[in-house]
């Protein structure tokens, strides 16, 4: 029986907020788990630190002016190697993905017959303990084929129906850590080798229709994929599993590893299947490591047009990185959902999803991310076949510069930066109330929407940019504006509180609003 929010399983156990107070694995996974987990954590959560302290000193690189750019020539970029694409992994054309803690969602997108599904443990889920166990419970399930959930409606229990569709698991990335769980309380174990370990640790590889599928977040470096290859052998070894029976595809999602994809790509070539442009922690990392550089400051994030060149010549490298070397190439998320209930925000939804597909078809993608079910025959169809037949462009450069100044796009507004400051704080309200993504004014926002919006007002603030004003001269963006922004939105948000909402719900605003202007306020002092 599937679980959500909650499951059966989880509400018998003992937690704080992000760890178990006790640990009993035969009572979550099964019993011996810690002695499989145990030998693997001692090999690789030290490296996970190491790769850790790598990424800060790289950022805090850039923010001094030295940026990320493309490797010398190496065997990875002038070798002749090829990835052999498996058959049952040819059509990607869209895969659907969403909180792996939903498990109505997650029925829903498997039968919306999609040809992949990618459950997620990490942005569209919050962090936090019940959920990543109930994440965790829910794939294991799906993976057998036995998830379901209780249709309200309809009183009746709804299962996952046969079919082709191939499921992904995407663990919590590289950067996180996991408390709680070894017999040192204190010690942290690197949050995705759990994940991975718990999955594999109870698979039954026979009950299996392809090899267990990972979604690999986050990735900063080309180095970053000898910690995924060799987790990836030796949580099979530890299975008693080939070294390779473990595929993936990789997200490129941050903005070191635009520059070194092909390098990835080549150490984990005996696992990986494709990359995928996670183009909205793209935008979120590339502010990130441009926060200090007066010359890049975007603007609203609602005028940027999806043919952008910081995008776009990313787009075409990768499709011929991933063309050349026999991999798929998979397009990112469209924020803006369809709606059964407002027929004119469904209608202007479904035609924004049919352009933005068309446009990654036109750039030789294989495929796209969506998040609904019925985006999924538009997206399938913007695809004229599976793989566009590894098709290259004859004239895309290899060694692009992947960080081309903005100007000259859309607007830095007053009521840009208003938008901003009132999604964040509705975003977090939603990760207090146990929820990793919200629909907000039509638009699916997750933590990296989040990240864009922290990080495009610290970065006005940081530059005092003047921001248009609707009828009115510019204003100078400052920490005391900034104040009054959160301020405003906060005084509106709490107005638009339906009469007879729990008491606690104002308060929960007020914390939401606490927090992500000093998480804001943390990047400009």
């Amino acid at each position: 029986m599937g679980t959500q929010g909650g499951g059966s399983e989880a509400r018998n156990l003992k937690f704080d907020k992000y760890r178990p107070v006790i640990f009993d694995p035969s009572t979550v996974i099964s019993r011996g788990f810690l002695e499989f987990l145990l030998p693997l954590h001692k090999e690789f959560t030290l490296r996970q630190t190491a790769l850790a302290v790598k990424r800060d000193r790289v950022l805090a690189d850039a923010h001094k002016g030295v940026f990320p750019n493309h490797l010398p020539p190496s065997e990875a970029t002038t070798g002749e190697w090829r990835i052999s694409l498996p058959e049952w992994c040819g059509d990607q054309r869209n895969q659907m993905t969403g909180p792996s803690d939903d498990a109505e969602l997650a029925v829903k997108m498997i039968n919306s017959g999609a040809p992949g599904v990618m459950l997620d443990l990490e942005d569209s889920m919050v962090n936090e303990w019940s959920h990543v166990m109930v994440g965790i419970l829910n794939i294991l399930e799906a993976l057998r084929g036995e998830l379901s959930y209780f249709d309200q409606k309809r009183r009746t229990r709804v299962g996952i129906k046969p079919g082709k569709t191939l499921l992904w698991v995407r663990p919590r990335g590289l950067h996180l850590s996991q408390e709680g769980i070894l017999p040192d309380e204190k010690e942290k174990v690197a949050a995705p080798l759990l994940d991975m370990a718990a999955i594999v640790y109870s698979i039954d590889p026979d009950e299996l229709r392809h090899p267990l599928l990972i979604y690999i977040p986050k990735s900063e470096s080309a180095e970053e994929a000898l910690w995924w290859r060799d987790v990836f052998r030796a949580l099979a070894r530890a299975k008693g599993l080939p070294e390779d029976y473990i595929k993936c595809m990789a997200l490129v999602e941050s903005h070191p590893l635009a520059y070194q994809m092909e390098e990835f790509a080549f150490i984990l070539k005996d696992h990986l299947l494709g990359l995928n442009l996670g183009r909205w922690d793209y935008m979120a990392s590339l502010i990130h490591f441009t926060l200090r550089d007066p010359k890049w400051v975007l603007p609203d994030r609602n005028t940027i047009p999806h043919d952008v060149s910081f995008f776009q010549r990313l787009r075409d490298l990768m499709v011929e990185i991933c063309h050349r070397r026999g991999m798929l190439a998979i397009g990112g998320m469209t924020a803006l959902y369809p709606s059964r209930t407002d027929g004119e925000l469904n209608e202007r939804a479904l035609k924004v999803l049919a352009e933005d597909k068309k446009n990654e078809a036109s750039c030789l993608m294989d495929g796209a991310w969506t998040g609904h079910p019925d985006q999924n025959e538009i997206a399938v169809s913007r695809f004229p076949y599976p793989n566009q037949g590894f098709a290259r462009r004859a004239s895309v450069e290899r060694y692009p510069d992947l960080r081309p100044t903005p100007w000259g796009i859309g607007r830095i507004t007053l009521e840009g930066s208003r938008a901003a400051a009132r999604t964040v704080v509705r975003y977090r309200n939603g990760v207090l109330h146990g929820k990793g993504a919200s629909l907000l004014d039509g638009y699916m926002e997750d933590l990296a929407t989040d990240r864009i919006y922290r990080l495009m007002i610290a970065q006005r603030t940081i530059h005092g940019v003047k921001l248009d004003v609707a009828g009115g001269n510019p204003v100078e963006q400052t920490p005391e504006l900034v104040g009054d922004i959160f301020d405003e939105q906060l005084d509106r948000l709490l107005c638009e509180l339906a009469p007879g909402s729990e008491p606690g719900e104002a308060e929960k605003l007020r914390q939401a609003r606490r927090i992500s202007e000093e998480m804001i306020a943390n990047e400009y002092r």
